[in-house]
């Protein structure tokens, strides 16, 4: 059964999505069995694209939506959740 989900998350205050903060977050989403998609502002990017990612040009404090489809929707964006937490 396809499941789709939705979350906000908050990138930290001194991390902005750059090289490789968006390399930790591409190698997360890959990893799922779903379609991924990051949301800044009025821009949409492909998780699983280094250069999307790098494209949304987002900054440290910045909110993404993530919403995923498929039969790992919930447990990716579990990950990614996490992936963004960890960023140092």
């Amino acid at each position: 059964m396809l499941t789709s989900s939705e979350v906000t998350v908050t990138l930290p205050a001194d991390v902005a999505l750059h090289a490789r903060p968006a390399a930790q977050f591409v190698r997360t989403a890959v990893g799922f069995d779903a379609d991924i998609a990051v949301a800044f502002g009025d821009r949409e990017a492909d998780a699983k694209s280094l250069l999307a990612i790098l494209a949304l040009g987002a900054e440290g404090g910045s909110e993404l939506r993530l919403t995923a489809s498929g039969d790992d929707a919930p447990l990716a964006l579990d990950a990614l959740r996490d992936c963004v937490a960890a960023f140092d």
